[in-house]
This record gives structure tokens, C-alpha cells and sequence, in this order.
């Protein structure tokens, strides 16, 4: 094999740190966007789930069944990620905490009780959406 000549083989261990790059910039994404608007920006979960297809297409993940779970369980963990540090940022900003002081100190209760408080019909909808175009591109 001549030095310059390129493997044919895929590399399949790239879609791993690939996919939590792409859950950890999805979620700051819309963690800022609703942030900046004051809106909780449920669109933002299809924008979530078409960086997780890019991510694992790119990452060499096989088509398949595996792949849309993996699509699917990462969208929901960005909108559970961000929506966590969404009403973290708000409730520690009131304490006078840094939104991560406040993601570490409150408890799955007050995160769901203010999750439930600040998402509407119209997330749910995104949110349904978003898992559904994800699953579809990553088949």
C-alpha cells in the first residue's frame, strides 16, 4: 500500500465522541436561543435531531434500527438537557447562581415542576415532530 493511498475501511469508533459533540452543542445552542429570546424555543428540537442524524452520518454509524433509537433517545436527552438547563438559568438567576451552580443543585421534582410550567402544547408538538424527522433521516 503506497503511503497516499486512502483505507477503505470506515472508521467506526467516530461516532461516539462525534454524537456527544453534537448533544453538547445542540442543547447549548438552545439553551442560549431561549435564553436570549425568553421563550423556551421547542423548535429548536428539530434543529436538535437533524445535528444528531448529521453527527452520526458522519460519524459512520450503520443505517438501520440502531440508529434511529440512538437518533431518538439523543433528541429526547438535548430536550431534557435544555430544558433542565433552561429552568436552571432562570431559577439561579434569581439566587444570584451561575446557570451550572443552579443545574447541579436543583432536584428532578423542581426541574419537572418547572418544565411542566414553562412548556406549552405547542413544545409537545416540536418536540413530537423533531422525533419523528429524526427517526425518518436516520433510517
Amino acid at each position: 500500500m503506497s503511503p497516499t493511498s486512502v483505507s477503505a475501511r470506515p472508521r467506526h469508533w467516530l461516532w461516539p465522541p462525534l454524537l456527544l459533540l453534537g448533544i453538547a452543542t445542540a442543547t447549548l445552542a438552545w439553551l442560549f436561543i431561549a435564553l436570549l429570546s425568553g421563550q423556551q424555543a421547542g423548535w429548536m428540537a428539530v434543529l436538535a435531531a437533524l445535528d444528531v442524524v448529521l453527527m452520526l452520518r458522519l460519524g459512520t454509524f450503520r443505517p438501520g434500527a440502531t440508529r434511529v433509537v440512538v437518533t431518538v433517545l439523543a433528541t429526547l436527552l438535548v430536550a431534557v438537557a435544555a430544558n433542565w438547563f433552561i429552568a436552571s438559568a432562570y431559577l439561579g438567576g434569581s439566587m444570584g447562581l451561575n446557570p451550572w451552580e443552579s443545574a447541579l443543585r436543583m432536584g428532578p421534582f423542581m426541574a419537572s415542576t418547572l418544565i411542566q410550567l414553562a412548556n406549552g402544547p405547542l413544545e409537545a408538538i416540536w418536540l413530537a415532530v423533531a422525533l419523528l424527522v429524526g427517526g425518518w433521516l436516520a433510517r
